[in-house]
């Protein structure tokens, strides 16, 4: 069936559960996820669950993407080149970035 989890106290294995929140991966109980993204979806933050692939994403409220947004500042991320050298953003902060972004779908 899956990924076994610890006894819950009844004698019985709970399936794992996938919770990734704020770039963060946790597995815990089925139950405790299913919570976990109940809870998170009631403080406003957007959820999203595959619960046949037992996997959750939490999403971050509006208030704090609006708080983002605001601050006009990209979020870091990294990179690689064509050779394969990777580069960072916040290497850069302070002077201008141009950055080209192609997709071929």
């Amino acid at each position: 069936m899956g990924a076994l989890d610890g006894p819950r106290g009844d004698g019985v294995t709970e399936t794992k559960f996938t919770i990734i929140d704020g770039g963060r991966v946790a597995e815990v109980g089925e139950r405790e996820g299913v919570e976990l993204a109940k809870r998170a979806e009631a403080m406003g933050r957007p959820v999203a669950v595959a619960r046949d692939e037992r996997v959750a994403y939490l999403g971050v409220s509006a208030r704090e993407r609006a708080e983002v947004l605001a601050s006009l500042e990209a979020p870091d991320f990294t990179l690689p080149d064509l050779d394969g050298r990777l580069h960072a953003l916040s290497r850069h902060r302070g002077t201008k970035v141009l950055l080209v972004a192609y997709g071929s779908w």
